[in-house]
């Protein structure tokens, strides 16, 4: 046979790659996921199949790492991607540069992958769940500073117990890198010595928004914080892997700082029920030893020296009440004592008797809590434990000017 127009192998397929690569650009292709490996260099490697074919299909690593899911085998999945002929071998594939779950979005199948891997290591154990203290002094907020949630968080914490120090942790709270910042600044604020309660979270968002509560890294610090964490994410209906990493979920930023603390008319609604219950257990301790001294009268009969006996013994029963009834009253006197501090330690007045001040602009009325709220020539309204001053800024000296 011969044939002056044969071509080669090589010539063959180089002519069909450029067939196939100038007019498979850009194709969706629907098929279940087999075969799939990952090898150290990042790439994936699979095949795509239906009922009747299948195709071999290869997804870098630039493009993998986008993807917030694991493919696993048997996955149904729509790919895109473009048509190569692999010239070695001469065989079909697809490079894949994006990956669609069919039936579930990507984000929920992250989502369920994430919470079912770390439910089964216990890092959502009831048991490992830290108590949140019942007076704390200090708490900490991790969140971004001009969001709304740390605004929502002051206030409700102001209202309700105005002598609890906070202290604000800015983060990123969306976006590429968030998750990592976020972890970061638990584990910063874990090495504080003086915080009681940290406040993890952000206000509402898209599914894509809220993301970042959603990492592995950030549900890992959150477990791994030796201070007790409240996660407050997004509204009342959604639910994060940090809520359930969390030692108490909030379903909003105003509702974890309404669970933090304890309403200041709560306290003293507790210190006058310690007090009505003080009055009445002293009032039924007295009743029962009148009831038994009077027992004890009924039975003094008899010649003198029975009489003199029984004086006796009322007399020690006597001297036992004295001493029953002064150790009641002093153990209840100490806890209304320690109610009494603790009230007392949530007073603004208490805090600024010790030397501090609440600093307000003079023309807003806001409160100062930085340098940077002011300029030289702003006038002051100063509140001391015993009056007012009013003052004018001179100048300024912080980290951040020196004017």
């Amino acid at each position: 046979m011969k044939n002056n127009t044969a071509i080669s192998v090589t010539t063959l397929v180089e002519l069909l790659q450029d067939l196939v690569e100038d007019n498979f650009v850009d194709v969706f292709v629907q098929g279940e996921l087999s075969n799939v490996s990952q090898p150290a260099s990042g790439h994936y490697y699979f095949t795509l199949k239906d009922a009747k074919t299948q195709i071999r299909c290869a997804m870098f690593r630039s493009h993998a790492r986008a993807l917030r899911f694991k493919p696993g085998d048997g996955l149904a999945v729509i790919c895109r991607g473009r048509v190569s002929i692999y010239p070695q071998r001469g065989d079909l594939q697809l490079l894949v540069e994006a990956i669609e779950p069919v039936g579930v979005g990507d984000l929920q199948l992250a989502f369920e992958q994430l919470k079912a891997k770390l439910e089964r290591e216990g890092l959502f154990d009831l048991k490992i769940k830290k108590q949140i203290p019942p007076f704390p002094q200090t708490i900490a907020v991790v969140t971004s500073a001009t969001g709304a949630a740390f605004q929502d968080i002051l206030n409700v914490l102001r209202r309700r117990s105005a002598g609890v120090k906070v202290l604000l942790r800015s983060v990123r709270v969306q976006g590429v890198g968030a998750g990592a910042e976020i972890a970061t600044a638990i584990a910063e604020l874990n090495r504080e010595s003086d915080i009681d309660v940290l406040i993890v979270g952000r206000g509402g968002g898209s599914r894509e928004d809220l993301w970042p509560f959603n990492e592995e890294v950030v549900a890992r610090a959150i477990v791994a914080s030796t201070i007790p964490v409240i996660s407050a994410v997004g509204h009342e209906v959604d639910i994060s892997i940090s809520d359930l990493a969390a030692d108490l979920r909030a379903p909003t930023p105003s509702a974890a700082a309404e669970l933090v603390v304890q309403n200041r008319l709560d306290l003293e609604r507790h210190l006058d029920q310690l007090t009505l219950r003080l009055a009445a257990q002293m009032r039924s301790r007295l009743s029962l030893f009148k009831s038994h001294l009077h027992g004890l009268e009924k039975r003094l009969k008899g010649p003198q020296e029975q009489l003199r006996v029984q004086r006796l013994q009322l007399q020690q029963l006597a001297f036992r009440l004295r001493q029953a009834i002064n150790t009641i009253i002093e153990q209840k006197n100490h806890q209304v004592a320690i109610c009494a501090g603790r009230l007392e330690s949530l007073s603004p007045l208490a805090v600024l008797s010790r030397g501090y001040a609440i600093i307000k602009h003079l023309q807003t009325g806001a409160v100062v809590h930085s340098s940077t709220q002011l300029a030289p020539g702003d006038g002051l309204e100063i509140q001391l434990a015993d009056g007012k001053v009013v003052a004018a800024v001179m100048g300024q000296q912080g980290k951040d000017c020196e004017k």
